[in-house]
C-alpha cells in the first residue's frame, strides 16, 4: 500500500486530506510542523508528501530542502493559500513535484497525487490495490480476477476499488454512497445494492466469492467461510437509480 505523509498545521485540514486518501486506499500519516515532518519521514517512509508551504516552525519549502539534503527523494506536492508565481518557482526549485492552491477539491488533489506517483514511479512499480486473486491496476484502469481481465464501468470500478482498499472492513451503504457517488445522499440507497449486484455478476463468477453481505449493516470484501456464497436473502427495493454528481471543495485559512 502506498504511503502518503500530510504536513499541515491546520489539523482539521490535514485530517480531512488524510481521511480522503485512506478512502482511496493509501496509508497515511499526519505532521503539524516541519520538525514533526522530518521525524515522520524517518519512521513512516512515505512514497509521497503533501506539504503546506506555511508551517509554524518555518516554511514547507525549507523543510523540503532539508529533506532533500538528508537524502529523502519522496515526491512533494505543495499546498498553499498563496498564488504567487515566485512561491511556486521556489517550491519547484527545491524539489517539489506539484503545487495546489487553496481552496482545492479533494478530487483534484488526489488526481494530482496519483499523477505525480505515476511520473515518479520506479521501473515495474504501478499504482493499485489487490486482495486474494483480485487485482486492480489504477494506471491501466484494469481489473483482473485469477489473471482474467474483467470489464467494468467507471462506477463499478470505483465501487470495487473502494471495497478492495478496505478489504476485511464492513462498509455501510451510507459510507459507500458518500465515497463512490461523492455527495450527501438524501434518497434511496438502493443504488448501492444495484451496483453490488452488477459487480457480483462480473467478479464472483470466479471461486471463491469475495463480495459478502453483512445483513442490516453493509458489504465487505473477504473470502467466504466454508466456501459459502456469502450472500444474504435479497434486500427489498433494489433497482436502477440515477447517479448524482461531483464532490466538494476544501479550503484552508487564508495565509
Amino acid at each position: 500500500m502506498l504511503r502518503v505523509l500530510v504536513v499541515d498545521d491546520e489539523s482539521y485540514l490535514a485530517d480531512l486530506v488524510a481521511t480522503a486518501l485512506r478512502y482511496e486506499g493509501f496509508d497515511t500519516a499526519v505532521a503539524g510542523s516541519g520538525g514533526a515532518a522530518l521525524a515522520q519521514v524517518e519512521m513512516f517512509r512515505p512514497h509521497l508528501i503533501v506539504m503546506d508551504v506555511m508551517l509554524p516552525d518555518g516554511s514547507g519549502i525549507d523543510t523540503t530542502r532539508r529533506l532533500r539534503g538528508s537524502g529523502c527523494l519522496a515526491p512533494v506536492v505543495f499546498l498553499t493559500a498563496r498564488d504567487a508565481t515566485q512561491d511556486k518557482i521556489a517550491g519547484l526549485t527545491v524539489g517539489g513535484d506539484d503545487y495546489v492552491t487553496k481552496p482545492f477539491s479533494l478530487e483534484e488533489l488526489i488526481a494530482r497525487i496519483r499523477a505525480v506517483l505515476r511520473r515518479t514511479a520506479g521501473p515495474g512499480e504501478r499504482a493499485g490495490v489487490s486482495y486474494a486473486d483480485l487485482e486492480i491496476d489504477d494506471d491501466a484502469y484494469e481489473v483482473r480476477r485469477q489473471g482474467v481481465p474483467v470489464d467494468l464501468t467507471p462506477t463499478e470500478f470505483k465501487l470495487l476499488r473502494y471495497l478492495v482498499a478496505h478489504a476485511g472492513r464492513v462498509l455501510t451503504k451510507r459510507q459507500i454512497l458518500e465515497h463512490v457517488w461523492e455527495y450527501d445522499f438524501g434518497g434511496s440507497d438502493a443504488v448501492v445494492q444495484t451496483y453490488i449486484s452488477y459487480l457480483r455478476r462480473k467478479i464472483d463468477v470466479f471461486e471463491p466469492p469475495l463480495i459478502q453481505t453483512v445483513p442490516r449493516v453493509g458489504y465487505v470484501i473477504r473470502v467466504a467461510d466454508g466456501g459459502s456464497r456469502g450472500r444474504s436473502a435479497p434486500e427489498p427495493g433494489a433497482g436502477a437509480v440515477s447517479e448524482p454528481g461531483p464532490g466538494a471543495a476544501v479550503s484552508g485559512e487564508g495565509r
